[in-house]
C-alpha cells in the first residue's frame, strides 16, 4: 500500500512539474561588461518594485546578459533589471534620489517622472518564454 501510495504522489508531483516553463531574459544595450546585471521578477501590481518573486544576477558579456528562471506557474509578470556597475547589490541614486545606474523594464516600459508601472511593464506566461529587454 506504502508503494501505491508514493507512487501516485510522484504522479502527481511530475504533473504538476509539467505545468511550470521557463522564462528566459535577454539584456541587451548596457553601456559596457563592468559590474553585474541584477533581474527582478515579480508576479503581481502590489509587490512591484518592492518584493521580487525571484530574481537572478548575471555576468555582462558583448554587453549583453541571459538569466534563466526556471519552475515559472502559468500567470501574469512583470520584471525590473538594472546594471549594478560598482557591484554593490543596489540601485545606486543621486542625492534627489533619481538612479545613478542604468534600469529597464519588461516590454521596455518607461516610467513618467518616476519608474515604470506595472501595468505597462507585465506579460503573460503560459509555456516557455522569452523577453528582451534593451537598456537605452
Amino acid at each position: 500500500m506504502t508503494k501505491m501510495i508514493t507512487i501516485i504522489t510522484l504522479f502527481i508531483c511530475n504533473l504538476l512539474a509539467a505545468q511550470n516553463s521557463n522564462l528566459t531574459v535577454k539584456i541587451s544595450g548596457l553601456k559596457d561588461n563592468s559590474g553585474i546585471v541584477k533581474v527582478g521578477l515579480y508576479n503581481s501590481e502590489q509587490t512591484f518594485l518592492k518584493t521580487t518573486y525571484k530574481s537572478m544576477i548575471s555576468e555582462i558579456k558583448n554587453n549583453q546578459a541571459i538569466v534563466t528562471f526556471t519552475g515559472i506557474p502559468a500567470g501574469e509578470y512583470a520584471i525590473s533589471t538594472f546594471h549594478d556597475e560598482n557591484n554593490n547589490g543596489i540601485l545606486d541614486k543621486n542625492m534627489m534620489g533619481i538612479p545613478s545606474e542604468d534600469y529597464a523594464a519588461s516590454n521596455n516600459a518607461k516610467g513618467f517622472m518616476g519608474p515604470p508601472s506595472y501595468k505597462d511593464a507585465k506579460f503573460t506566461v503560459d509555456k516557455d518564454s522569452k523577453v528582451e529587454i534593451t537598456f537605452k
